[in-house]
């Protein structure tokens, strides 16, 4: 039997007319435009089409079996939006299978170990007084006490009372982390809540033009730009600086809940560039068990 479905497999493929083939139309899933014919040899002859920019990028860690993921490229220098071209994205990174459970670990794990609690209460030796015995220990028909600060007795300690400061923190699986920044990436992508610019450069540095932007293109509310490095553009860091919906964050401080508080999330060129290098190294990095050793719960084995 699974030699006749390879052998249907294969004569599929091989009857796949070649506009199913072209880079250009498998954002379209295969399928044709109205406006789009097809002559005798599988050539496009819409110019729309046929004219679009293919932003080629040689991809680490090619994929066999999945398909590339595809993304407009958009330019940040005029309000109205414009289509500078197509870029392949890594299915690893931007296509994977989405982990509701991973992505909830790690904001809880973002949420708690940042949290330190103060309450504290004493205990029976730090409360002020009770050093005397209050009664002989026989003789007056009274239970036995050795001090008016016992937990028993009112205004003595507390017997197990939270004590500060009291730390929440704890560490996250590595693997656990990098799958949660690809769940939450391939979402954004798969959601249409992803978007890729060319560079962050805008020609003023006033809130309305960048606010402007936002509304026309359907952005937002909230918007989370992210480049390469720390240092951005002036007028794209002072245009922002009075929004508090509109951020900025380099490569380093991406992370699932800055993801999930913004409802778009705006990668550069280069900060494409370079999560797929950081996050596929990640995934096929050799020494992953040295890197895993130290969340092993049996330090000894």
């Amino acid at each position: 039997m699974a030699v006749v479905n390879r052998i249907y497999l294969f004569s599929r493929i091989s009857i796949t007319p070649k506009i199913l083939l072209d880079p250009i139309n498998r954002v379209c899933g295969g399928r044709r435009f109205d406006s789009t014919s097809v002559s005798s040899d599988g050539e496009v002859s819409n110019s729309s089409l046929s004219t679009t920019p293919i932003i080629r990028r040689t991809l680490a860690c090619p994929p066999e079996y999945k398909r590339v993921q595809q993304a407009w490229v958009e330019n940040l220098n005029t309000v109205e939006e414009q289509k500078l071209g197509l870029i392949d994205l890594h299915p690893d990174v931007f296509g994977a299978q989405p982990r509701i459970d991973i992505i909830h670990e790690n904001v809880e794990w973002q949420t708690k170990y940042r949290k330190v609690r103060y309450d504290h209460t004493k205990t029976r030796a730090e409360v002020r007084g009770g050093g005397r015995k209050p009664w002989p220990q026989k003789g007056t028909g009274k239970a036995r006490h050795g001090s008016i600060r016992s937990p028993l007795w009112r205004g003595g300690g507390i017997a197990h009372g939270p004590r500060s400061p009291q730390t929440y923190f704890y560490m996250l699986p590595f693997y656990t982390r990098v799958h949660g920044l690809i769940s939450c990436l391939s979402i954004k992508l798969a959601q249409d809540d992803l978007h890729v610019v060319n560079s962050l450069e805008i020609p003023t540095d006033d809130p309305k033009y960048i606010e402007d932007l936002v509304e026309n293109r359907n952005w937002g509310p909230s918007v989370l730009l992210v480049d390469e490095i720390d240092i951005m553009p002036r007028n794209i860091t002072a245009a922002t600086d009075s929004i508090l919906h509109i951020n900025l964050m380099p490569v380093y401080g991406l992370n699932v809940f800055s993801m999930l508080k913004h409802d778009t999330l705006v990668l550069t060129m280069a900060a494409v560039n370079r999560i797929e290098e950081k996050l596929l190294y990640q995934l096929n990095r050799p020494d992953f068990m040295d890197v895993t050793k130290k969340f092993m719960l049996n330090q000894n084995g």
